[in-house]
Formats: structure tokens, sequence, C-alpha cells
């Protein structure tokens, strides 16, 4: 490595560093802010207007090392449902999991189960069950004790811990085993056991955190309907994490698809496989993964690499003015309730509460300068009324909103009132104290709405403007997406040639590997047809099953 390529390089870590500071203040400084509104918002009544049995509303977590796992999560549960949080790790999923048992803290928002406000409830008070990956046994205790164990911790009479063990065995298919010890059981019995210690409180609530990830493919499968079944046996309602795609689409009866700490979408099974809102959930649900790549659009057209031409609905051009439509007015909400959010931690910040407490300072020195002669109407235009706060607030939404030229007149004039105040030597000490104070008030005002300052919001100004400019010219490119069992052999208007370059013979069905517009393609096709590597056969897409994302959001068009 020579000299320059040093430089480079480091040159490139302390800029990383630099960043790596500057995001780790941020997030302090966000942490210390929520838990202030979490401080007050606890002191208010709690009431859980939503009719589900289980409440999560702007649900967050923020770790004491200023990293946040989980990000505004809502989700509304209804009695007896069985709910999948399905995601890669580190999504979150989990820790939404541990959070409804009482495990971790909620760093802010509500927690509502049966209509009780269960933040600060202990983990015993909340009537459930949990059933974690580890089996978490006591290995000197009998199957029998281990059951009963949390029984006898409850101060539950001695017949009924029988009466509740035995039934629970009974379910789960193990009395045989109640006086044997875990060392002594196989993998499946174990977790048997661990969701029969859950059964026996008689919990209005299961949660379970991947508790078949010890387990073997084949016992997986078995104890996958065995979950199900007891869940509908039981009448319960049920939390399910999976990192496992095919456990959250065999069980759930909703799916919530989580990543980075974000809801990405909920649906049912079906939704979800069907309608997946964006590639994120297009390519985790589903096995294979869908296919996407990245094509040609000529007004209804797509055209690939190797001459394929697909023709779309002949109103796609009406339905992707929608798309952007809708795009840009969702991202413009995040702009405005961006904004908002910042508004609300403006007036509540150090310099606002300065500058309130400077506005009867700044009243003293303009009835000053009048006596001197200033021009009133120079004062009153530059101050607005500071005495009537009302106003000065609406003042300030006003340019929040709106980021009109107002804002510099605004500045201007205030400087021009304290220059004047200076030039008549008018109290030059309250003078300096107000320049600082509305100095500080304008830096951070101009923070609010100045995209060149605040990354995040030119983040959003920057996407708008893409979407705008992707309507107004009309994309050139996007994502086509179709899964591996909707891409057929066999020829018609629109069929396309390919080599075999992978056979995957899966008993009933092949996986067929090609390659389309220099990418990986896989197709599920029916074992009934004898096809080997290096075959060159006519395939074709059907197109009811087609999906189209945009490439700029990586949203689902249709």
């Amino acid at each position: 490595m020579n000299f320059q390529d040093l430089k480079i390089k480091i040159l490139e870590r302390i800029k990383v560093e630099k960043e790596q500071k500057v995001l780790q203040k941020e997030r302090e400084k966000f942490h210390k802010k929520v838990l202030s509104e979490e401080k007050a918002h606890k002191k208010e009544e709690h009431i859980d207007d939503s009719n589900a049995f289980i409440s999560l509303k702007h649900i967050n977590k923020i770790y004491d090392n200023h990293v946040q796992a989980v990000f505004d999560f809502n989700l509304n549960i209804s009695s007896h449902e069985f709910i999948v949080l399905v995601g890669p790790s580190g999504c979150g999923k989990s820790t939404t999991l541990r959070m409804i048992a009482g495990l971790e803290e909620i760093t802010s928002g509500d927690l509502f189960i049966d209509g009780v406000y269960a933040n600060e409830l202990p983990p015993k008070d909340r009537n459930i069950g949990m059933v974690f990956q580890s089996y978490a046994l006591y290995p000197h205790m009998t199957v029998y004790e281990n059951m009963a164990f949390g029984l006898k911790v409850n101060h539950v009479k001695k017949d009924e811990i029988e009466k509740r063990v035995l039934k629970a065995a009974e379910i789960l298919q193990i009395t045989e085993y109640l006086n044997r010890k875990p060392s002594a059981l196989s993998g499946g019995q174990c977790q048997r056991v661990a969701l029969g210690r859950a059964i026996v409180r008689d919990a209005k609530v299961f949660l379970m955190d991947e508790p078949l990830s010890n387990l073997d493919a084949k016992l997986r499968v078995q104890m996958r309907s065995e979950i199900v079944k007891l869940h509908k046996a039981l009448n319960t309602t049920t939390i399910y994490v999976t990192h496992d795609q095919i456990e959250a689409m065999t069980m759930a009866s909703r799916i919530v698809v989580m990543n980075k700490g974000y809801i990405q979408q909920i649906g049912t099974p079906e939704e979800i496989y069907s309608h997946p809102i964006n590639t994120f959930v297009a390519t985790f649900i589903g096995s294979p993964a869908m296919n996407i790549i990245k094509v040609k659009l000529d007004e209804n057209k797509l055209i690939f690499n190797n001459g394929l031409t697909l023709f779309l609905k002949e109103d796609f051009n009406n339905i992707l003015k929608d798309f952007y439509n809708k795009e840009i007015e969702k991202e413009l909400a995040k702009v405005e309730n961006y904004k908002n959010l910042y508004f609300e931690r403006f007036i509540n910040s150090r310099s606002f509460k300065k500058l309130k407490e400077n506005i009867s300072s700044f009243n003293e020195v303009k009835e000053e300068a009048l006596k001197v002669g200033l021009d009133e109407n120079i004062i009153s235009e530059s101050n607005i009324d500071l005495l009537n706060n009302k106003i000065h607030i609406d003042f300030i939404k006003k340019q929040i909103k709106s980021l009109t030229k107002d804002l510099e007149k605004y500045i201007e004039l205030i400087s021009k009132t304290l220059q004047n105040l200076t030039f008549f030597e008018v109290n030059e000490n309250k003078y300096e104290e107000l320049n600082k104070v509305y100095l500080t008030f304008i830096k951070e005002f101009l923070y609010l709405s100045n995209s060149e300052e605040n990354i995040d919001l030119q983040k959003l100004n920057k996407l708008i403007k893409d979407l705008k400019k992707a309507k107004e010219n009309k994309t050139e490119e996007v994502l086509f997406g179709i899964r591996p069992e909707d891409i057929d052999l066999g020829e018609n208007d629109e069929s396309f040639k390919v080599n075999i370059e992978v056979r995957e013979l899966l008993g009933s069905e092949y996986y067929i590997h090609f390659n389309l517009n220099n990418q990986d393609f896989i197709s599920k096709i029916e074992a009934n047809i004898p096809l080997k590597e290096g075959d060159v056969v006519s395939m074709h897409f059907n197109k009811d099953k087609i999906h189209i994302f945009d490439l700029l959001t990586e949203e689902r068009i249709f």
C-alpha cells in the first residue's frame, strides 16, 4: 500500500469516526428527550380506546447506550388471535415480545393487556405464559415438578396443582414422562414440558420466542402443527416470534413483518404473500424468495435485456400516477410530522424558555427606545407583540409550515431593532443579553426549516423531489417481481428461451435456476417432465401474478 492510499484510508476512517460521534450525540439527545416526555406522559391518565385484547401504542425501545431497537410499534391484537412477529436477526421482534412480557422496560409508548395499562405491571401480574428458545427446565426436578414449580411458588393448593399438571400433560401427551427428569427426554419432549409449564398457569396470553429453533427439521414440522392445535384447544391469545417465514406462514392468523426495528407490513399470510408492500417483504416471505430484477419501462411495456417485452395493463400509466401521488402525499405528511415534532421540542427547549423569560426585558427596552425617538413601527414589526405568547407561537408554527421568506424578514427586523438600540446606547447590557438569546433562537429555528442543516429533513425533501420528478417525467426503470411458482414451462406470445444452469429435485418439483437480465432466476416446476442441466427450454410468466415495485422507494406499485 502506497502513502496516498494509506492517507485516503486514514481520512476515510477519521470521517467515519466523526460521523459516528455526531450520530451518538444525536441519539443521546433524542433519548433524553424521549425519557423526559415519557416521564410527563406517565402522570397522565391512560385509557385504552382500541377495544383490542392487547394494544401496543407508539412503543419505542431505546437502550442505555442510546441505540434504538424498536421504532413507533403500533399493533392491536384481538382475543384468541395467533400473531407471529417475523423478521431477520436484530429486527426488534424478540425485544417487542420481552416488552409485552415485562422482561424489558418500555422506553416510551403504552401497552394495554385486557384493557389494563400494563407498562409498569410486573410480569407475574400480567397473566401470561412464556415459552422461550431454551427450555429452561430444572435438571434436578422431574417433569411433574418442573410443570408445578410456578404454581407452588404462587401458593396454589396441592390438589389444584395436580389437577392442572395432569390436564396439561394429557393435552401434550407427556403423561408417561411425568416422573422422568429432563436428561431422559428428547428435544421435542423437553419443548412439550416447557409448553406444559406455561399451560398450567391458566394464562390468557401465550408468548413464544423461537421455541422450535433448537429442534431438527422433521420435529419442527410436527411441533408447528401441535402448537396450532394447542392454541385452538386452549382458546388463548398467542404471540409467537420467529425468523422462519415458513413457521409464520403456516401458523399465524396474522403476520407482523419487521426489519431494522420498524413494522414493514401487517396482514394475513395470504395478504402478505400475495400483496407484499415492498421488496423486503416480497423477498423475505416465500421460499424460494421472489425473483426481483430491474427492467426498462416504456409507457405500458416492460423491456428486458434479452429482448423480451411484456405488455402491462392499458391503464398502467394511471396506476403509476396514482402511486406517485400517494407516495408524495405520504412523504409530505412525514415532513409535516417531523417539523411538528421538532416544533414541540423547540417550544420546550432552553433557548425558547429563555426567550420567553426575556420578553418582558425586551419590552422594557422598547419603552426606553421609544423615549429616545426610535421608530415605533420598526419595533412593533420586529417583535410581533412579544407580550402575546400565543401570537408568537402561532407565528413560529406558520413559519415552520410555510417556510416562506418572511422568516428572513423577521430576522432582519430583529437584527435592525437591536442595532438601533445599540446605536441609541439604550441599556447596552440588556442588548447583549437579548442579542445572545435571539441568535440562539434564530439558529435553532433555522435548523427546523432549513434542509441544508437538518439531515433528516434533507433526505425527506430529496425523496419528495425525486418522486415528483419520476411522476412528471415518467420513470424509465422499475423493479419487476415474480414468484418462482409463477414461471411456467411452455410457449406463448411472451415466452422466452433459457438455459437450465442448475436443477434441484425436491421430490414432486424442480427448482430450476437460469439467467435473466444477468441475474439468477429460480422457477418452481412440477417434476413430471424430465429436465436436466444444459437443457434449453421455453418459459413464460403468469402475468396475473407479476409485481411491479418503484425503483426509488422499493414500494409495490401493483
